[in-house]
């Protein structure tokens, strides 16, 4: 008898396994275009030409200062062992955040498993390969999405085991993966509310007790919350509001923008890296339409969550839940381009899958041949959304192709057209850049940036007071913009006008500390000045971020020059 228990064990963990393998390996076949890839976006910006990841202290920098564009310290820790493993090679990265988003889906179908949610390893696999998460698979940048998916993930399981046996051991180690998915990324703040949603789908119903556990877990995301908010407000936004609109119109445009992640979850067509922003006009009523559909239907889900509704408020709920920090309540950077980005539901799109799945499985165990049209079914979906991510991966295989892709599909996208131009310019192709800095003007006149690489091809050109218009009206739209301050301040120096020069290094270098190009070009102003004290610290800062050997050369000019002295 117990030899006979023991095989069916053993044959159950051979079968898990196998499905648990089939996932992996579904996951990988989807994603290999991606393993080509190169950096896309601000992956370099992140990662590849971040001095703080090249620092060697750059890890107690990440924890301990407010240097970094946004507190995620586990993730820049990721990332500052990779840049030591893969360096340039963006294919070390890329296999990392597939093999994440792998784990992840292996920890969905368990957490499905444990709350007895029918079609669970369907919904693990049409979430690893849902063309919708491409976005924050293939673009490198995005592995804070992954890596806090994996806490996130551990969290909930944690808890649901800890919701089964009452052991302190599994408390304490929810809190702690959860601790770890908000040092990942702070995008999971509404963990807490979710884990008394799936205590409620345990047990139908939630008690004082669950309440009271959640508060170390509620005071973790308050904390960490606030710290984003001020990391986005100080270290990324600094006075520019991503969304200048009222709050009349935000609250119209949480409806919106939560139907809108519904239709790309359901029909992912003519997904984008930038979407149409979208001008809500407050004083028609069809604007609120969105919000109070959305209203009534969790209203009378909620009215009848005893009944038929149970299943739909649990995933349909857990969904917009976790889409709340991107709904417009708090302001940050990406909302200058849009209100959506696929990135943002990685984490709430489970909801809605989980939820049609399971609804599926209901429907077809009824009837004589329900089981054979939901087997067809199931293959039809892992083949259709497989291609449609093994073809969306290949757009994020490098910058040029995702911005050609954008702008197909979202003409008036400013930022796809200044991005394109950045690359054309790098790859050589001036003419064709210029005209997309220019086309991106004429979208939106009151850009930074396009104005800036404006003024580095006439700099090239030879042009050098149109380039200098060029970084002064660059200014006049951002005064608190860095790379166009270092710009301008070298273009006065070539110039001549070293006097007026002087003002705008040193503006760069206040504005980002860790600028060493600004560093330098400060130094060889002051030391054409005879300031070689000043120019020697200077290049010691810029050395102590940045290794090159054109900083280190001057430095130990200037050092000998002083000694001489």
């Amino acid at each position: 008898m117990s030899s006979t228990i023991a095989k069916s064990f053993k044959t159950a963990d051979a079968c898990l396994t196998l499905w648990a393998g089939l996932i992996v390996v579904i996951t990988v076949l989807a994603y290999i275009p991606s393993l080509r890839g190169g950096f896309v976006w601000d992956d370099a910006i992140y990662i590849t030409n971040n001095p703080l990841v090249k620092a060697p202290d750059g890890l107690h920098r990440f924890w301990f200062s407010t240097e970094a564009s946004d507190y995620y310290p586990l993730t820049w820790t990721l990332w500052w062992a990779e840049w030591r493993l893969w360096g340039n090679s963006a294919t070390g990265y890329h296999v990392v955040s597939v093999l994440l988003h792998a784990i992840n889906a292996l920890l969905v179908w368990s957490i499905l498993r444990h709350l007895k949610i029918a079609g669970a390893w369907l919904s693990a696999v049409l979430f690893a390969i849902h063309p919708v998460n491409v976005a924050s698979v293939g673009w490198i940048s995005e592995q804070k999405n992954t890596l806090s998916m994996l806490f996130a993930a551990l969290a909930i399981l944690a808890y649901l085991k800890f919701n089964q046996e009452e052991r302190p051991a599994w408390y304490g180690l929810s809190l702690a993966a959860f601790i770890l998915a908000l040092l990942s990324k702070s995008a999971v703040v509404m963990l807490p509310v979710a884990l008394l949603a799936c205590v409620w789908w345990m047990r139908r119903s939630v008690c004082l007790k669950d309440l009271v556990r959640t508060v170390p877990f509620l005071l973790a995301s308050l904390i960490f919350g606030l710290v984003t908010i001020w990391f986005q407000n100080n270290r990324v936004l600094r006075g520019h509001p991503g969304r200048s609109d009222s709050l009349l119109s935000r609250l119209a445009g949480a409806g919106w923008v939560s139907w809108f992640y519904a239709y790309k979850a359901a029909l992912p067509i003519n997904l984008t890296a930038i979407y149409p922003r979208w001008m809500i006009d407050t004083s028609s009523w069809l604007s609120y339409v969105p919000i109070v559909i959305l209203a009534a239907s969790f209203t009378v889900l909620y009215l009848n969550r005893k009944g038929w509704s149970r299943p739909l408020l649990f995933g349909f709920g857990y969904f917009v839940l976790m889409l709340f920090p991107v709904l417009g309540a708090f302001d940050q950077s990406f909302y200058q381009y849009s209100l959506m980005a696929d990135h943002w539901q990685y984490y709430s799109i489970i909801g809605l899958i989980a939820l049609a799945v399971a609804g599926g499985a209901s429907i077809y165990r009824t009837g004589k041949y329900g089981r054979y049209w939901g087997w067809a079914v199931c293959a039809g979906l892992i083949l259709a959304l497989g291609w449609a991510t093994w073809s969306r991966t290949h757009i994020y295989a490098n910058s040029e192709a995702l911005w050609r892709d954008t702008i197909e599909k979202n003409p008036n996208a400013w930022a796809a057209h200044a991005n394109l131009g950045n690359v054309l310019l790098e790859s050589g192709k001036v003419a064709e850049a210029v005209r997309q800095y220019e086309q991106a003007l004429r979208i939106e006149p009151f850009l930074a940036e396009p104005h800036n690489n404006l003024g580095t091809i006439l700099v090239h050109a030879g042009r050098l007071q149109d380039a200098i218009g060029q970084y002064e009206q660059a200014l006049r739209v951002k005064i608190d913009y860095p790379e166009a301050q270092n710009n301008l301040g070298l273009a006065l120096m070539i110039a001549g006008r070293n006097d007026e020069a002087a003002p705008h290094l040193r503006a760069a270098v206040d504005l980002n500390p860790n600028y060493a190009e600004a560093r330098y070009n400060l130094a060889v102003l002051l030391a054409n000045q005879g300031k070689t004290d000043e120019a020697i610290s200077q290049l010691q800062s810029a050395v102590k971020v940045d290794h090159r050997q054109q900083f280190q050369s001057k430095l130990d000019e200037l050092i000998v020059l002083k000694s001489h002295h």
